[in-house]
């Protein structure tokens, strides 16, 4: 179960972190690949952030230089940092991690995923 939180509203410059809980998840580095989708309105979903089974990070270029994605594998939680936020960022944001073999490109996990329900952000 992947349960994201950290969601809400905020005025376009500002800053949100999300998390994703991986209960019940066994994930480990070198086999699994995890991050965040996130989608608007009529428009389909899309990779915003990921990291690789080696733990290498990847952006979407819409996103680059303003979100962090992060993991703290005690906790068995994904971070995602927001800053310098934009109209545009507003979506649904989802926590994913890969059910089998994966790879990562530009903030896309491809591959079987699990999903979260989602958090919405507002800007």
């Amino acid at each position: 179960q992947l349960v994201e939180s950290g969601g809400g509203s905020v005025q376009a410059g500002g800053s949100l972190k999300l998390s994703c809980v991986l209960s019940g998840y066994t994930y480990s580095t070198g086999t699994s690949c995890v991050g965040w989708f996130r989608q608007a309105p009529g428009k389909e979903r899309e990779g915003v952030a990921a990291l690789d089974i080696d733990a290498t990070a990847s952006y979407a270029d819409s996103v680059k230089g303003r979100f962090t994605v992060a993991q703290d594998r005690d906790k068995n939680t994904l971070y995602l940092s927001m800053n310098s936020l934009m109209a545009e960022d507003s979506a649904v944001y989802y926590c994913a991690a890969s059910a089998g073999n994966c790879y990562t490109i530009n903030g896309v996990i491809r591959g079987r995923l699990h999903w979260g329900r989602g958090t919405q952000v507002t800007v």
